[in-house]
């Protein structure tokens, strides 16, 4: 089983820096953020500082190495601007996970080493799916059929529909990272390696977008190994049930904020097994600013629902709900319970809950406590 604490907000520090020097993106449009798609992911992968894209992941590398960097610049854009609904026949096997697109082809690769998303079989997951551009339609989604080899590439009889969403509810504007959200309850009976695929139709005009997600069912909880160059999770995946207003790796506001990039102060404490660790998210912006905090059972006791506990000293608030978890306690003396997926902890694992905030994010981390009944 992978780590399950969610760290890879470390990963997109230089996202500001990027957005000033990478090459304009395409006016398009969308692409799974969770799971995350393989252009999605592999773009995490290799943000640098200075904005070039330079991955670790040795599919997403030589998938640059074949295609270059912009097609990661453009991780939204795997689409079909003729689609219209079309899937056998349209788009050919092998070619399915870059819409049939010269500029996608290095991405249908056939391996086994492409950022990798664990999830449960059985399991309600929250798909997220970017609206760089919003627009009405219906998302299509597909897993690949019990027995398929990763090795061989992927046709469309290898994939099996099990779920569809139409206009699902935005976390925000379209552009930058936010994204459409709708829960999905994954099919019982899997194992192993998968491709989740997602084939979004817009219903006001011909154009497609294709989006293929690796996951591996072992019992996971969406977290994320092969970015980064450490097998560090990332928190792109989320199996909360209730709906987040902003990604979880938010590096993106609306244009209206300025972000900042600087370092975020984290810590954390606990009682008996429980503890919590505080982080704040690169991306804060002036005026507000986005927090994570990772529970986690220390202990050799199964932990049965937990609440972390901490005090804001300058007035800051919660912008919305967060996610993940439930306020029991408001600002300045906050407290978080869990939600019902995550309310059970085993000896050693761990969730995550996130939330916008109010305010001017604090210097040094709050003192957490986390408690169990």
């Amino acid at each position: 089983m992978p780590t399950t604490a969610r760290r890879a907000a470390v990963l997109v520090l230089g996202l500001v820096a990027a957005l000033l020097v990478a090459p304009t993106p395409a006016q398009a449009h969308g692409v799974a953020m969770a799971p995350g798609s393989r252009t999605y992911l592999c773009y995490v992968d290799g943000l640098r500082s200075n904005g070039q894209i330079i991955p670790t992941n040795p599919a997403c590398a030589d998938a640059v190495a074949q295609g270059g960097q912009q097609p990661l610049y453009d991780w939204f854009g795997v689409l079909r601007s003729d689609a219209n609904g079309r899937t056998t026949g349209f788009i050919p096997d092998g070619q399915i996970c870059g819409a049939g697109t010269t500029k996608y082809a290095a991405y249908n690769a056939a391996r086994t080493d492409w950022p990798t998303t664990h999830l449960t079989a059985g399991s309600t997951i929250q798909l997220r799916y970017s609206n760089w551009a919003a627009h009405p339609g219906t998302f299509h989604v597909y897993i690949t059929k019990n027995g398929w080899n990763p090795t061989t590439p992927l046709a469309w009889g290898d994939l099996e529909s099990f779920w569809s969403s139409t206009d699902p509810p935005q976390s925000g504007p379209a552009g930058g990272l936010n994204y459409y959200y709708f829960n999905t309850t994954l099919p019982a009976g899997k194992s192993g390696r998968h491709i989740l695929y997602v084939q979004w139709v817009r219903s006001d005009s011909q154009e497609n977008f294709f989006s293929c997600s690796d996951v591996v069912f072992d019992g996971g909880n969406g977290e994320v190994t092969g970015i980064g160059g450490t097998g560090n999770p990332s928190p792109s995946a989320s199996v909360s049930s209730s709906p987040s207003p902003r990604p979880s790796v938010s590096t993106s506001p609306s244009p209206s904020r300025s972000p900042s990039a600087s370092a975020s102060p984290s810590g954390g404490t606990g009682t008996g097994g429980c503890t919590a660790t505080w982080n704040i998210v690169p991306s804060s912006w002036a005026g507000h600013f986005q927090a994570e905090v990772t529970v986690k059972n220390n202990g050799t006791g199964t932990l049965n629902g937990w609440t972390v506990r901490w005090t804001y000293q300058n007035g800051q608030g919660f912008e919305g709900s967060p996610w993940n978890g439930t306020v029991v306690s408001q600002p300045p003396n906050v407290a978080v319970k869990n939600v019902d997926w995550n309310r059970v902890l085993g000896p050693g694992a761990s969730t995550s809950f996130g939330f916008n905030a109010t305010g001017t994010a604090p210097a040094t981390a709050p003192a957490l406590t986390c408690t169990s009944p």
